[in-house]
């Protein structure tokens, strides 16, 4: 069988600060990350996959071994008509869709040497005439979280049988909420009508809460008790979420343990949002709603009406802290303080909307260590270079809208 790698493209930059601590491929979009799609599809059994992907990353991430390997775009979702494509690909072959290689079967040694690719010159080019479904930036997260949880509710459960909910819940179109082993969900209304619910192994919904689908709860996650879920709305593998959350996404091992407003937001991973945390995901005029993005070094136009917060790994606001609409903060930083922040926080910035210092290296690498351990995680050296080369290259300072 061919062996599988995940690639970054050119628009890597597109997907920052999410992207500034994991390959694209590892982008939790729906129930699954965009890696854990394909090789269910692909039936990797053994799990395992490389990535092509920024060099600081790699000691984490390496290349697949092996001659040939089938390499498939990090953004790229799985749909019926792309799949068909993907696994008839031949040696010496790539399937392409304008200036963006979505996947290709190529000799392991092409790959040498690159931390991303975009269309190889000496392949044989097959068009791809379709839409294919592209997590083009930070904010397609979120507005694509719908059709993806449909989708993965549908490769995680063919064929399987859901364990039995308990009578204590409330429930509208049953059959369209599945239950993993270990599961504890009690006296809970789940209206699946709109969408269906994923409930994770060991995953837990306390008494009180109400959710509307889709909706996923990851492997030992938890709903705080009468917290309220509107669709698509992804809670990741061990995070604990509270208070009033809509079409939002986020990642594993972060905490919205208390009250407060999340919407049209992504939250990466190690994240905690302090009590009474609220998001803007709406601007009073009703415009279209910018962000800060890396790549243009700019605020750039989202199209969208409704878009809330951005917040990459290991970052954590204080209790009631108001976020704008459209906040981007990026990686390790801590935001505190009267008022709205800015709605671009750098990564390692610590404070808020008054003033803001930089969070030393030293001090975020010894939190970020506390908060893994408080999940019997391991911080490694890994852990520990890629957070330093970030402190090294992103310090940039404040930019307000």
């Amino acid at each position: 069988m061919l062996n599988l790698v995940f690639a970054d493209d050119q628009y890597r930059d597109q997907l920052l600060p999410f992207a500034f601590t994991r390959p694209v491929a590892d982008i939790r979009v729906g129930i699954l990350t965009i890696r854990q799609k394909w090789e269910t599809i692909l039936k990797i059994s053994d799990g395992i996959s490389g990535s092509l992907t920024q060099f600081y990353l790699s000691g984490r991430y390496n290349l697949s071994p092996g001659k040939e390997c089938l390499l498939i775009n990090g953004a790229l979702l799985p749909d019926e008509p792309i799949l068909p494509l993907v696994k008839g690909l031949k040696l010496g072959q790539q399937l392409i869709y304008k200036d963006r290689i979505l996947a290709a079967v190529v000799d392991r040694t092409i790959l040498d040497g690159k931390e991303f690719v975009t269309p190889f010159k000496e392949l044989e080019n097959i068009e791809y005439v379709g839409l294919p479904l592209l997590v083009n930036n930070i904010w397609s997260i979120f507005a694509m979280n719908d059709v993806a949880i449909r989708s993965d509710f549908q490769i995680l459960t063919a064929g399987r049988r859901s364990e039995v909910l308990s009578s204590s819940n409330q429930t509208i179109e049953p059959d369209q909420i599945f239950i993993e082993p270990g599961a504890k969900v009690e006296c809970a209304i789940l209206n699946a009508s709109t969408g269906p619910i994923y409930i994770g192994k060991d995953a837990e919904i306390m008494e009180g809460c109400m959710v509307r689908g889709p909706f996923a709860l990851g492997d030992n996650a938890t709903l705080k008790m009468g917290a309220k879920i509107y669709g698509a709305t992804t809670i990741g593998p061990g995070s604990k979420v509270g208070g009033e959350v809509s079409n939002s996404v986020v990642f594993a091992n972060s905490n919205k343990g208390h009250d407060g407003f999340l919407g049209n937001s992504v939250i990466g991973e190690w994240c905690n949002l302090g009590a009474d945390t609220n998001n803007s995901n709406l601007k009073n005029n009703y415009s279209e709603v910018k962000v800060w993005n890396y790549a243009a070094n700019d605020y750039v136009n989202t199209a969208l009406q409704f878009c809330g917060l951005f917040m990459g790994d290991h970052s954590k606001c204080g209790i009631n802290t108001m976020f704008n609409t459209g906040t981007v903060v990026g990686v390790c930083s801590n935001v505190f303080g009267e008022g709205f922040p800015p709605k671009f926080i750098p990564s390692f910035s610590w404070g808020g909307a008054d003033d803001s210092e930089v969070f030393l290296i030293d001090k975020a690498l010894l939190l970020a260590e506390r908060v893994m351990a408080r999940r019997n995680t391991p911080f490694t050296e890994s852990d520990k270079n890629i957070l330093s080369h970030l402190f090294m290259t992103q310090l940039k300072p404040n930019i307000n809208d």
